[in-house]
Parts: structure tokens; sequence; C-alpha cells
């Protein structure tokens, strides 16, 4: 047995947190929500730090700069689409909206998959397989689908702090 492999029992452990994010993200994706006043701050801050981070990490891999640079062009666009999707309601008990789930279940599943690709790959590897868990983000591919996740939910979450202003604004020219 190479001692580069995790135990089985590990990579079930990492399966079932897996699992469980999946079910927790599905579930916030497909209803009504509340937005607050924070929470679309947390993705317009981690991910564009997140970017930057792995594309200076990039800086001497052109194939991986250019993967996540693709992946961004593509996350944008498919964040804009989304919003059109949403549905946006003004109350008396607050802001809500109800995102289009489609392009958001899509992508997770896609990081998901692709996630689990790797921790197969690594656990039926032959012996001769040394490479870190770091190794994951060595991959064009994978840096492209984290490209596309974190522009994907960095732009979403600027659509709904933009629309959020713009009701609040609405709110107090109306109130004047």
């Amino acid at each position: 047995m190479n001692n580069a492999h995790l135990p089985l029992a590990a990579y079930a452990g990492i399966a079932l947190l897996v699992g469980w994010r999946i079910f927790r993200r599905v579930r916030r994706l497909v209803g009504r929500q509340r937005l607050t006043a924070w929470r679309p701050w947390l993705p317009v801050c981690v991910f564009p730090l997140l970017l930057i981070g792995l594309l200076l990490s990039s800086m001497h891999h052109p194939a991986r700069a250019g993967a996540e640079l693709a992946g961004i062009a593509i996350g944008l666009p498919l964040a804009v689409y989304s919003l059109r999707r949403t549905r946006f309601e003004v109350t008396p008990a607050g802001l809500f909206y109800t995102p289009s789930a489609h392009v958001g279940i899509a992508l997770s599943l896609l990081l998901v998959a692709r996630i689990v690709y790797r921790l197969v790959q690594s656990y039926v590897a032959t012996a001769a397989f040394t490479a870190p868990p770091a190794a994951l983000l060595r991959s064009p591919l994978t840096v492209f689908i984290v490209g596309v996740l974190a522009g994907y939910y960095a732009s979403y979450a600027v659509g709904l702090l933009r629309w959020r202003r713009r009701v609040l604004q609405q709110a107090q020219s109306g109130a004047a």
C-alpha cells in the first residue's frame, strides 16, 4: 500500500461532506431567499481574492492562467443570464429573490464532478502517484471550472447588490 493514498474512510468522509454541501447549495438555489445587507458581500469579496490568488500562482503557467481567464469570461455572462431569470420581490417583510436555479446548480455539480473525479483518480492511481493534494489546482481544467464558478457567483452577487441599492433609492425618493 502506498503511503501517499488516503485511507478509504477519509475518502468516504470527504464524499459525505461534499454531498452534504451539495444538498445545502441546491436547497438554497431553488427557493425564495431573503436578501440581507451583508450576504452578497461575502462572494463579492472572497471570490475576486481567490481569483487573484490563483492568477498570481499561475503567472508562470500560461495554460492555467488562460484557463482561469476563460472561465471568468464565461462566468460573467452566465451571471447576467441568471440575473435576468431571477424573480425579485419587494414586500413589507423585506427584499426577496428567487434565483433561476439551473445555472447555479449546473455549475456547482460541474465543480463537484471535477473534485470527485480527481479524488477517485488519486485513490486508484498506481504507486508512482506522488502528487500532493495541491495538484488539484494545477490542472487547467480545474482552474477553468473554478474561474467560471467564482466569476459567476461574484457577478451574481454584484447584481443582487445593485438591485438592492436601486430598490432602496426608489423607496427613499418615494418617501421624500
